[in-house]
């Protein structure tokens, strides 16, 4: 019986030929000629000005709070339904994550929540992206005006999604993406950074590289960065895969499109499946997650798809949750009901874009048959 794994990436284009490039002209490292192609025609595509190419999504993450000058006692709004890297750059840099619940609906931050977090001590706000549907960000846009904060956004989960005709990632003061082998597009791999402000991409230029001086003795050091280069091998990869994006994403829709048809009857039976669209946006199923009605239900569907060689991934577990902001102090006696719902109730099924159309059958058949369908 042959393994049907989440995700598998899909390396079909120009990959091998521009990665043999690399090879064939030595340039491999992080002074290759890939990674302004790629940060330049990746920002541009999300419609910004400046890219700034790194090593992974949470590189990005730490150096964008950095950037912004959040640091000790800053406070910072962001969902707790999340992975725990927004999270981890807030608090590795000194301040403070504030948290809000999600909705059940599109999976995202309850917007309505966020102005009563803040205090004269909020310095930003991390809009995450989950799952395939963009947040809300107009309201959050108006708040940030109001009270002089910085938006970060992270659109690691929805390359090409757009809001309101515009493309997730444009909206942020820096806007970070993930290039990891389960995104829509990936480096291996890899991060970006992209802004409209110069200064702010400079900053972020030099953080990445270990902060070295543009002047003066080179291994003489005034702050400290870190080595968060991408290399020319991870931007032609990137290249290849940038070149495919719309594809992909119609790929991604048309997979949606069929688990939503043919698993539509487990909302009768008390699941929840993604939403199709919002007022925004139409899904575009970086994932496609179900959420059981009690957790029973959800460890008994996956062990069935486990036993038929299907893997699954659960939901993110909730950031007041994690026992690492428990033990340093955070989040006490702090509840958000949905996130809890969708961390212990979610989960996803295989959704990668190297998928067969047999697998999908399999999928579903499988899920059919342990419901009595």
């Amino acid at each position: 019986m042959k393994f049907i794994p989440v995700n598998t990436p899909l390396l079909n284009g120009n990959e091998l030929k521009y990665l043999t490039e690399c090879i064939t002209t030595g340039w491999i490292s992080s002074e290759g000629p890939f990674i302004k192609e790629f940060e330049t025609k990746f920002s541009a595509y999300i419609g910004q000005k400046y890219g700034v190419a790194v090593s992974n999504g949470s590189a990005a993450l730490d150096i964008a709070v950095k950037a912004l000058g959040i640091g000790t006692g800053d406070e910072v709004i962001m969902p707790t339904f999340t992975i725990i890297s927004p999270a981890q750059s807030v608090v590795t840099a000194g301040a403070i994550p504030v948290l809000v619940d999600c909705s059940l609906t599109d999976w995202n931050m309850n917007v309505t929540e966020i102005e009563g977090k803040i205090t004269a001590k909020t310095k930003a706000i991390i809009v995450v992206h989950v799952y395939g549907l963009p947040v809300d960000i107009e309201p959050i846009l108006s708040l940030a005006k109001k009270y002089n904060l910085k938006i970060i956004e992270d659109a690691a989960e929805v390359h090409g999604q757009t809001y309101n005709g515009q493309k997730c990632g444009c909206f942020g003061d820096v806007s970070i993406f993930s290039f990891y082998p389960n995104k829509h597009i990936t480096t291996g791999e890899g991060g970006i950074i992209l802004t409209n402000n110069q200064a702010i991409a400079e900053r972020c230029q030099k953080l990445r590289n270990l902060c070295f001086e543009p002047e003066g003795p080179r291994f003489v050091h005034y702050e400290l960065g870190w080595n968060y280069r991408m290399t020319n091998l991870q931007a032609a990869l990137g290249l290849a895969q940038l070149e495919q994006i719309d594809s992909f994403l119609s790929k991604k829709r048309q997979l949606g499109e069929f688990y939503q048809k043919e698993l539509s009857f487990l909302k009768d039976e008390g699941f929840l499946l993604p939403e199709k669209s919002s007022a925004q946006a139409e899904n575009i199923y970086w994932v496609f997650g179900l959420v059981a009605p009690s957790e029973k239900e959800k460890e008994g569907l996956i062990d069935c798809l486990n036993q038929n060689k299907i893997a699954t991934r659960p939901f993110f577990w909730c950031m007041h949750e994690q026992p690492i902001f428990k033990q340093m102090g955070f989040f006490e006696k702090e509840s958000f009901p949905n996130a809890e719902k969708l961390a212990r109730r979610g989960f996803y099924l295989p959704s990668g874009l190297g998928l067969e159309n047999d697998d999908l059958e399999r999928v579903v058949s499988v899920i059919k048959q342990y419901k009595g369908k």
